[in-house]
């Protein structure tokens, strides 16, 4: 027997797989056949061979640092926990706030985790085939210790983005637990992994896919079945939606707990307010206005032009004591500075020209209610102080009015600029902003909480499509890639900007591809897709790499037949140079452009190259 010996320095890393080849253990193989015989409508060329990323490349992205007291899976740092200080964690929440609420929890724990290893391997294989990154998640769900996943079928339509898959679970750590702590009982356990499923899956292909445990250990079965679909598929899959969100706003009761029946209630009217997220960074924000909900606290929303200030302050007025009274919003950096006292306290008639008539003022008609004062920042020093008495005194006077008025009006404020930046810098009363700061809720951009961008994205198109009357089967893999490395300077409404656009510029039934999302001058990351002019003749690649030497050679047989050609036409005699070479292999031509097969069936098809 081989000997082993872990090094001892603080800044070494060893990987899995540099122990299996020290000691000779196996990590098991990849069987490239019963996968592609499996996966249905995914690529099957490879089949009989390895396709990456296999169990090894998987393993070497597990590191070990015995001396500093970490590990990480890549770049992302992991830690070995035992499966009963998790059961006992598990079993202390659904006994502290009930097996629904617990469910939600852990639901949105393994989402988060599985949305982290579809972004591993997307990035660290970017120009893997379908059938290998789908797999690879039950690859990386077994090396982290969680369960056996045996592949029983799936399906994935990369035309129309639809999936269908049923899987197998073996050896369920969740249900181990579960089973110890409860015994067996009526209804699946596995609520965690389901999670993972979900956000892995939805991850990777970029649109809402749920999965459902329909069979589980915990109900006396010998094992766990679980199915995913694409969720416009299932019948009422508002109940597995229901555990993905922090908190069900819809019905919810002040000083009483959301029941499980409200996810039965029928649908909003303006689908366009819900609130959609996934990300840990969304769950702490939901939790936080929960908390402040039931007060009169005044709240103050941080964050950068676009991240929800306004929808999160709508639905903290919706949620509190105070939802039968007026909202009323006030966007600061609208009203000209000679406008905002009569705006905001009201005017007397007579106060001067033109007023001929008395109104009340934006803290008058939100009495009982809720003031939101937008980008409170871009106020006037003068303003600023006008502002701070009438938070100071609880009421007003109008414009040219002789007489206070009392006003019980709960202030709820805003800004995108740094307002302990600006007290420094003498722009802002320090006065005020510590009036404001009662409560801060700090809401972060989406290229942090890249987590919820898949759900995002499902939602807007959904919205869009019964908004316009339009149709589309989703999102290309192109445009999917670009949608969750791009960088969102506008954040959440740029994304949905972004959406409605390319629903409009696609044709119906259409794919959205990224021709069709990125076509205002948005600037992409050059290591997701761009074009590339080599002696004026356009090359359209993916990665950050340069062009490779086959593709190279096919621009070059087909150099004399191109001529003064358009970029569309360049495409096409590369498409038909590659096909040929490959003697029609979609997989093999696809590699050769540097491009994934998906893409390369899909333009072919639409140019007439493929049958």
């Amino acid at each position: 027997m081989s000997k082993f010996t872990i090094p001892q320095r603080q800044s070494e890393r060893v990987s899995l797989a540099e122990v299996a080849r020290a000691t000779g253990a196996a990590l098991g193989s990849f069987d490239g056949a019963a996968v592609g015989r499996a996966m249905g409508r995914f690529d099957a060329s490879h089949v009989g061979s390895e396709v990456h990323p296999t169990m090894a490349d998987i393993s070497e992205c597990l590191f070990f640092s015995p001396g500093d007291g970490r590990i990480w899976l890549q770049d992302q740092r992991m830690m070995l926990l035992h499966t009963e200080a998790m059961g006992a964690l598990r079993r202390e929440l659904i006994d502290s706030v009930g097996p629904d609420k617990a469910r939600g929890l852990l639901t949105r724990a393994g989402y988060v985790s599985g949305a982290r290893d579809a972004q591993l391997v997307r990035q660290h294989w970017p120009d893997a085939e379908p059938q290998a990154i789908a797999i690879a998640g039950t690859r990386l769900h077994a090396l982290e210790g969680v369960v056996k996943v045996e592949l029983v079928h799936a399906r994935y339509d990369p035309d129309t983005s639809d999936y269908e898959g049923e899987f197998l679970w073996h050896h369920s750590s969740e249900d181990d637990e579960h089973i110890t702590a409860y015994g067996i009982g009526g209804s699946p356990a596995c609520w965690m992994q389901v999670g993972y499923a979900t956000g892995y899956v939805s991850t990777l292909f970029g649109r809402l896919v749920v999965f459902r445990e329909v069979a589980c250990r915990s109900m006396g079965e010998s094992h766990c079945r679980v199915v995913g679909k694409s969720a416009e598929r299932w019948d009422n899959v508002e109940e597995d939606l229901r555990h993905l969100r922090a908190r069900d706003f819809i019905g919810f009761s002040h000083g009483a707990a959301a029941q499980p029946q409200a996810a039965h209630l029928p649908a909003p009217p303006r689908q366009a307010d819900a609130m959609v997220g996934a990300s840990s960074a969304f769950n702490a924000a939901c939790h936080l206005l929960h908390r402040v909900a039931p007060t009169s606290a005044t709240v103050l929303f941080t964050g950068e032009s676009g991240v929800g200030k306004e929808k999160f302050a709508s639905m903290l007025h919706s949620i509190s004591p105070r939802r039968e009274k007026p909202f009323v919003a006030v966007n600061c950096a609208a009203i000209p500075e000679t406008l905002i006292e009569s705006e905001l306290f009201g005017v007397e008639r007579g106060a001067y020209t033109g007023a001929g008539a008395s109104r009340p003022g934006r803290f008058e008609r939100a009495h009982g209610g809720t003031l939101f004062l937008d980008e409170i920042g871009t106020l006037s020093y003068a303003a600023q102080g006008k502002l701070l008495r009438a938070l100071q005194e609880g009421e007003v006077e109008r414009v040219g009015g002789t007489r206070s008025i009392k006003v019980d009006a709960r202030v709820v404020a805003a800004t995108n600029v740094d307002l302990r930046q600006a007290v420094r810098e003498g722009r802002f009363r320090d006065d005020l902003f510590f009036r404001l700061n009662v409560f801060p809720i700090h809401l972060p951009p989406l290229r942090e909480r890249r987590d919820d961008i898949p759900l995002l994205m499902s939602h807007f198109l959904n919205h869009y499509a019964r908004r316009h009357g339009r149709s589309a089967p989703g999102f290309s893999q192109a445009a999917i890639k670009s949608l969750l490395n791009y960088d969102y300077p506008g954040n959440i409404r740029e994304l949905q900007n972004l959406v409605e656009r390319a629903l409009i510029a696609a044709h119906e039934g259409e794919l959205l591809d990224v021709h069709h999302v990125f076509s205002g001058g948005e600037k992409l990351d050059k290591g997701v897709m761009s074009v590339r002019l080599d002696g004026g003749r356009g090359v359209l690649r993916e990665g950050a790499a340069t062009q490779t030497a086959p593709a190279q050679a096919i621009l070059d047989d087909a150099d004399a037949a191109l001529g003064e050609r358009s970029l569309p036409e360049v495409q096409d005699a590369l498409m038909r140079q590659a096909l040929i070479q490959c003697k029609g292999k979609l997989s093999a031509a696809a590699r050769l452009l540097g491009i994934t097969r998906p893409q390369l069936a899909y333009r072919a098809r639409k140019r007439g190259l493929l049958e």
